[in-house]
């Protein structure tokens, strides 16, 4: 059978930029197309397939009532039969990613919305540096940085979670920056794989090659150089440049999905009143995870 791993992250952690490590392992002589990732059976959130699988208009249904369903399509996803057209794009290579920004909670029947251990083989959780993720998820959002911060500080937060109108994926819940991580942290069903974006921006090709390991995903040492070398920001970024992402939630108003790319930009982006924000909401999840604070930081040192 197929491996079915999670690729968890809050948003603007780096989760597209594993997908096209990803989808660039088997490239030979030019970098994938960025709009040529499986879309469908990729995605967890996608509405085609728990549409296809339940026989269900989900626009019919609640979100509450999406989320009592959604273990048995993710159970059905990795089982992964060959023929189905949601998971043909991946059947043939020994592991299944999907990405996932949903948080690790359970449904209102007591049972893991992700099933668990009946959807997964395991998961990858990608973390990035809040006071890094909030201008990046300002900029996704197209608000200002201190609406990016409310929205990394409530506890009821949502990605497509609107009930006055259908959007284009099923509703996935972010109860907050520190919330997100803690979920994810403290489940216990499925193996779990720390990976942090600083880490893959700075040794990309050994950050992935452990990544792989965990997942049971064979590579080659020149599979994963290439891998890194085709998945280079410049080269995603040119990319979308001259022909757009359309997973870009702004495309059509000429918003961009690869912004900078870059690590501890928080520094020449964020006031010291956000940077306090975000610190005094997030400090003990960002010390667990290995984030220094402002106030950790001794004269001299850079946090």
């Amino acid at each position: 059978m197929t491996r079915t791993i999670w690729l968890a992250s809050y948003p603007k952690s780096g989760n597209t930029w594993f997908r096209m490590l990803v989808a660039n392992l088997n490239a030979i002589d030019t970098p994938v197309d960025i709009n040529a990732l499986p879309e469908r059976g990729g995605i967890a959130s996608a509405r085609a397939p728990f549409d296809h699988l339940t026989l269900i208009d989900s626009g019919l249904l609640t979100h509450d009532e999406i989320d009592r369903l959604r273990p048995r399509v993710y159970e059905e996803l990795r089982r992964g039969e060959e023929d189905d057209e949601y998971d043909a794009a991946q059947a043939a290579e020994t592991v299944r990613f999907v990405k996932t920004h949903d948080a690790y909670t359970r449904t209102d029947t007591g049972e893991p919305m992700l099933a668990g251990a009946k959807g997964a083989d395991g998961a990858i959780l990608i973390v990035r540096d809040p006071r890094d993720v909030a201008p990046s998820l300002a900029n996704h959002n197209r608000s200002t940085v201190d609406a990016a911060i409310d929205f990394m500080c409530d506890d009821d937060a949502a990605f497509c979670g609107r009930t006055d109108r259908q959007l284009n994926q099923l509703r996935q819940q972010l109860p907050s920056w520190s919330g997100f991580h803690d979920g994810w942290l403290g489940q216990t069903d499925i193996p779990l794989h720390l990976i942090r974006y600083e880490d893959m921006h700075a040794d990309t090709a050994s950050v992935l090659r452990r990544a792989l390991a965990f997942a049971g995903r064979a590579a080659s040492d020149e599979q994963i150089a290439r891998a890194a070398a085709f998945a280079r920001f410049d080269e995603l970024k040119k990319q979308e440049d001259e022909r757009g992402f359309r997973e870009a939630p702004n495309a059509r108003a000429g918003g961009n999905f690869f912004r900078r790319g870059e690590t501890g930009t928080w520094r020449n982006e964020l006031t010291a009143d956000e940077v306090a924000r975000i610190e005094a909401a997030h400090a003990r999840m960002m010390r667990r995870l290995g984030y220094r604070l402002s106030s950790d930081v001794s004269e001299g040192e850079a946090a």
